[in-house]
């Protein structure tokens, strides 16, 4: 009997994704057959790239790692996972307090696709107080970046940032 492969998707907004994502993708990576990166749509936030942009930067820093996959969804985290035939959402937890949530999603997962786990990581050390809005607030006061953004998109942010700060000022 063949094994059926085993297949995980990360999701997020990855608006932009960031050293501390790439963390969590690259130690997922040999625990699975794939590995679905999966941008999603957060209504809650205002993201600086479209869904388009953000897999295409995602896709140029994963681009050599051979098992892993760059896709966006409008759909239901659950319902796409049984598309495409995964039985892992796997999420990395940088504190505490990302647990309670991400708990809870787990379990809203599960009641609509019972065939659905999720798989929690924890952050590494230098990535737990790392996140993306972070990203921003750092770039919007012109910081080095270098130890948050992977350096192939470092660049396409922050010419992205500087726009935004231009269209807020009227494009002065």
């Amino acid at each position: 009997m063949e094994r059926q492969q085993r297949i995980a998707v990360v999701p997020g907004s990855f608006d932009p994704i960031t050293k501390g994502h790439m963390d969590i993708i690259r130690r997922a990576k040999p625990l699975f057959d794939k590995v679905i990166v999966l941008v999603v749509i957060n209504a809650v936030k205002n993201p600086c790239f479209s869904l388009q942009e953000r897999v295409e930067l995602i896709r140029r820093v994963t681009s050599d790692l051979p098992n892993v996959e760059v896709d966006c969804s409008a759909e239901l985290l659950a319902d796409y996972a049984r598309r495409r035939g995964s039985c892992v959402v796997l999420k990395g937890l940088r504190a505490g307090s990302d647990f309670e949530n991400e708990f809870q999603m787990a379990l809203i997962n599960r009641k609509i696709n019972p065939e659905l786990d999720t798989m929690f990581l924890t952050a590494s050390s230098e990535y737990m107080f790392l996140s993306s809005s972070l990203v921003k607030e750092l770039a919007s006061y012109g910081a080095d970046l270098s130890d948050f953004l992977p350096a192939e998109i470092i660049p396409d942010f922050q010419r992205r940032i500087e726009q935004r700060r231009l269209s807020l000022q009227g494009g002065k």
